[in-house]
């Protein structure tokens, strides 16, 4: 029987996510480079150059990738990213659901040191950071804004309300505290950061 190519090219594959997310957790993204993945994944070179034109890309690809693992990997409640935001009709249900879900992914250890090494350079270098942000971070902002305008349009949210800036009452204030490490990142932070910024903190 024939080798079933299909299956090499997909664990070759997998072994580059592995490597590259691994590398640039150990040494940072300067250090890390195409052939350090390859060695590291057990593959030739040529063979990522064959699918990929740079190590960011393929970091870029590789953090795709792992958020949707985690994201099914922790049931995330049903969702993954690349099926937008629910909409059940309760807002505040389908916020908490998705933040929980970052939680569990921002609390993974291989999402963990890999992405800080990323923010590390992004600071360095703002020509990666646009395209990290570009590619990683707004596909996903997008489907909060995209949330809270159906949630406008249904009446759960005030006309006059911009969305964008509505979604970063939600998402902000996550990425601080994950970035800085200034308390607790779980669930329960997760919900309550919904309540606050639904609700507000002024008595009711």
């Amino acid at each position: 029987m024939a080798p079933d190519s299909t299956r090499r090219s997909e664990k070759s594959r997998r072994a580059i996510y592995d490597a590259a997310l691994a590398l640039v957790g150990e040494v940072g993204y300067p250090r890390t480079t195409i052939e350090g993945i390859a060695a590291r994944a057990g593959v030739g070179k040529q063979t990522i150059y064959r699918w990929w034109s740079s190590k960011a890309e393929v970091l870029m690809e590789a953090f795709v990738d792992l958020g949707t693992q985690a994201a099914e990997a922790a049931g995330a409640e049903g969702w993954a990213e690349g099926d937008g935001i629910p909409d059940t009709g309760d807002l505040e249900a389908d916020l908490k659901a998705v933040l929980r879900a970052t939680v569990d992914e921002l609390n993974d250890p291989r999402y963990d040191a890999p992405a800080r090494a990323l923010a590390a350079e992004g600071v360095a270098d703002p020509a990666f950071a646009q395209e990290f942000v570009a590619t990683l971070l707004m596909p996903s902002l997008e489907l909060y804004a995209r949330r809270l305008r159906s949630a406008q349009e249904a009446g759960q949210v005030r006309a006059g309300v911009d969305p964008y800036i509505a979604r970063d009452l939600f998402v902000a204030p996550l990425a601080q505290r994950w970035l800085q490490r200034t308390g607790p990142l779980d669930h329960v932070y997760a919900n309550t950061l919904v309540e606050y910024a639904l609700y507000g903190i002024a008595p009711r």
